[in-house]
């Protein structure tokens, strides 16, 4: 199993996931056409994905979902909550899932949904597991519980959010109200959270760590990667650390 990032932060997230024959995008947050191009630095054509997973509503990740969908034809699998939104439009095949269940297979690949704190409708993050490997991805989420600890603990690759530094949002331009949301429980992760989170893992057989959903106004990869070193050196210094917001290149799993 293998993943790459098609970007992450505020102007769109997408993730692609591929075992063998099974190629999965994890939400797109992009128009289509845009999605279709980043695709293309992967060597992927659009055509060849098996389905689409949706975390929630919210249009950086959701924008090309339902085009996607509805030009090649794929599934989507999706919370009831969140197709309830209607944001997607009309979709061809949509897998109405829920947050709390238990795994399921498409293709060679087992997805364990779990419920996330975010100010979405029924917002879900996901694990993606194929033999004896595993790959965790959290993003979206104002605070950790520990039922995410349990669901990412003894992964071997992690896509985390480190969305804020707490100092910059202060000090930053977004008014008080944005600030709150932000900053507050249902909104993303700062770096001291997400740095928390590793620490309390099962790490043991983590070899990449990709940084998504930085913000551009309240945080900086400079920032991200001395939380993480001060915090957690010995990890860091045998970890794959990338902080992505551009197409990446492929992480084996």
């Amino acid at each position: 199993m293998r993943f790459a990032s098609l970007g992450s932060g505020s102007r769109g997230n997408s993730t692609l996931i591929e075992c063998g024959a099974t190629r999965l995008l994890l939400d797109c947050g992009f128009a289509a056409r845009e999605a279709e191009r980043r695709l293309g630095h992967l060597g992927v054509a659009p055509e060849s994905l098996t389905a689409i997973l949706v975390t929630h509503e919210h249009q950086d990740h959701i924008k090309g979902v339902g085009p996607l969908a509805r030009r090649y034809g794929l599934p989507v699998w999706i919370t009831h909550g969140t197709y309830r939104q209607g944001r997607c439009g009309e979709l061809p095949d949509a897998q109405l899932i829920h947050s709390h269940q238990p795994p399921f297979q498409i293709g060679t690949v087992t997805i364990q949904p779990y419920p996330v704190p975010h100010d979405a409708r029924e917002p879900a993050q996901y694990t993606f597991s194929s033999d004896d490997s595993r790959l965790g991805v959290l993003t979206d989420s104002g605070s950790i519980t520990p039922h995410i600890q349990q669901m990412l603990s003894g992964c071997h690759a992690l896509l985390l959010e480190f969305n804020h530094d707490q100092a910059m949002l202060s000090a930053g331009p977004y008014p008080p109200s944005l600030q709150r949301r932000v900053g507050g429980r249902l909104g993303h992760l700062n770096n001291e959270q997400a740095v928390s989170l590793l620490a309390d893992l099962d790490h043991a057989r983590l070899r990449h760590l990709v940084v998504a959903h930085v913000s551009e106004q309240n945080n900086h990869p400079e920032k991200v990667r001395d939380s993480i070193l001060s915090r957690l050196p010995q990890l860091a210094s045998r970890l794959t650390l990338t902080c992505q917001s551009e197409v990446s290149p492929w992480f084996e799993v």
